[in-house]
């Protein structure tokens, strides 16, 4: 790994900018300067952290996404593997049973108006 010795312009300006925001009466120039050296490398070790959590995530990301792909694969494997059974039922009973309760139905129609 290579190591950045040189912070970024904006790290700078802004571990001076809070150094200066919590700067006490009677303190040096120099003083303040390494406050805002400390808190400047503090930064750095908080977006190196950050960087490495995100990595993190991202691997733990793709390593699930891998997962579920996989298991995709072999549920469509072993169901496209597995021969599918097709019932068909012929149209004539159930046919033959709507006509025998509808005569039912007349039969008791008719036998009831007599």
């Amino acid at each position: 790994m290579k190591k950045n010795t040189i912070p970024s312009a904006e790290t700078q300006i802004e571990a001076l900018r809070v150094a200066k925001a919590t700067q006490k009466e009677g303190q040096t120039k120099e003083q303040t300067k390494l406050i805002a050296q400390g808190i400047q490398k503090g930064i750095e070790q908080y977006k190196k952290q950050q960087k490495a959590k995100a990595r993190e995530r991202d691997k733990l990301k793709k390593k699930t996404q891998q997962v579920k792909n996989t298991q995709l694969e072999t549920t469509a494997n072993t169901s496209s593997s597995a021969p599918q059974i097709i019932y068909k039922q012929h149209w004539l009973p159930w046919g033959l049973i709507i006509v025998s309760w509808v005569g039912f139905g007349a039969y008791l129609a008719y036998t009831s108006a007599l």
